[in-house]
């Protein structure tokens, strides 16, 4: 699952889209034990999964962000304004269009770095966070240069100003774009619910939940209980970050350590794993007609960055 800078389809036409309890009970196999089961202590450790070919990789969307960012400069030119930057700030008091995310856990297997998880909890680091490419943001848009740019006022192409125009150029040639933004994310969040219901990974969880509780925290029934709990501060805060108090940091700490030592992403990814490729055998002209439209938009990227 790649959720590294949560990909997929931005706003307003751009496009972004161990079984063993803890400690000396050894009632199951360890970390690593299992044949077929890789041993997950890092976000590293996870192989692909078979959907994953099926989605745009985290380098697919930079490359998007890149060509929008470029067709949107040279319409907004078009229309006069010749010092349009390329990646321009939103105009002041205006909310940004483009939704960004910070990536702070592994769906769904929560945080897996144990360092990162004794310095920040369950939240991240406030100096990382902002655009998700990292990239240096011009000045702020005017008024006027923000109605062109959305099609507030005046529509270049087609619908949606400047970007809408230039997500119109990188759609192009794509059939249904609704399925190939949207199929293979909600085949998986249904398979995920399979996957949740499966032995292997109740007696996982299980486990971990068990691990939890003996290094003296809460115990949750997921790590996704163990991350979401509202203790930990975000509502109200505008950066969706924590406030890392001790409890935090303990209990994050704790929910690393237990997936490692319990292996218990392994036997998820395994689990997934399973399902996933059992899918793509079944639906095998769904999921080729995505890919086919994916390779669509990556020849207009190609085109569009000046590439053969």
């Amino acid at each position: 699952m790649r959720l590294r800078g949560l990909t997929g389809c931005a706003v307003a036409g751009l496009v972004a889209v161990g079984i063993a309890g803890c400690g000396s009970d050894s009632s199951g196999a360890g970390a690593g034990e299992t044949p077929g089961v890789p041993t997950v202590k890092s976000e590293r450790d996870l192989p692909e999964l078979p959907l994953e070919h099926y989605e745009f990789s985290d380098r697919d969307n930079e490359r998007h962000t890149e060509a929008q960012a470029r067709l949107t400069q040279q319409c907004m030119r078009d229309l006069g304004f010749d010092d349009f930057p390329l990646y321009p700030e939103e105009p002041s008091g205006r909310q940004s269009v483009t939704l960004t995310a910070v990536a702070v856990t592994s769906y769904p297997y929560g945080p897996l770095d144990l360092d990162a998880a004794r310095r920040w909890g369950y939240g991240y680091d406030p100096k990382k966070s902002g655009a998700a490419d990292g990239r240096t943001k011009g000045r702020a848009m005017t008024d006027k240069e923000y109605e062109a740019l959305y099609g507030l006022r005046r529509k270049p192409s087609g619908s949606g100003g400047c970007a809408g125009a230039g997500g119109e150029r990188l759609m192009a040639g794509v059939p249904d774009e609704a399925r190939m933004w949207t199929y293979t994310s909600e085949r998986s969040r249904r398979l995920d619910k399979v996957v949740a219901k499966d032995e292997r990974v109740r007696d996982a969880l299980g486990a971990w939940s068990r691990c939890m509780a003996d290094k003296g925290v809460k115990r949750y029934k997921t790590p996704g209980d163990a991350f979401g709990d509202k203790a930990w501060g975000r509502k109200g805060r505008s950066d969706g970050n924590t406030t890392r108090t001790r409890r935090e940091l303990a209990t994050a700490v704790a929910d690393v350590e237990c997936k490692r030592e319990q292996n218990t992403a392994g036997v998820w990814w395994v689990v997934r794993e399973e399902k996933q490729s059992a899918d793509v055998a079944g639906h095998k002209d769904a999921y080729e007609a995505v890919r086919a439209d994916q390779q669509r938009v990556r020849a207009n990227v190609r085109r569009i960055l000046g590439e053969k």
